[in-house]
């Protein structure tokens, strides 16, 4: 990538083969808008920080419990008789 350095160490790009940098409004599907820096006006998404189960807090823990009763039916063990 070639650059063009002046004199005084300043870095300047070629002109007119970079798109334009806007402040972009972003909407995800559950209602939460922000805004960033990108080359489009606007952005919308399926899943933010705000609705993503991980990020949010909401995530669905596996009950390991369910598969080791699975376990234990197709077997046939029972767990009152072991205790």
């Amino acid at each position: 990538m070639a650059k063009y350095v002046m004199a005084e160490g300043e870095i300047v790009m070629k002109k007119g083969i970079h798109p334009e940098y806007v402040t972009t409004k972003v909407t995800c599907s559950c209602g939460n808008e922000f805004e960033v820096k990108s080359n489009k006006e606007t952005l919308h998404l399926e899943v933010c920080d705000k609705c993503h189960p991980f990020y949010s807090g909401k995530q669905l823990n596996v009950s390991r419990k369910g598969n080791v009763d699975k376990f234990n039916k197709k077997y046939g063990f029972d767990q009152n008789k072991a205790a």
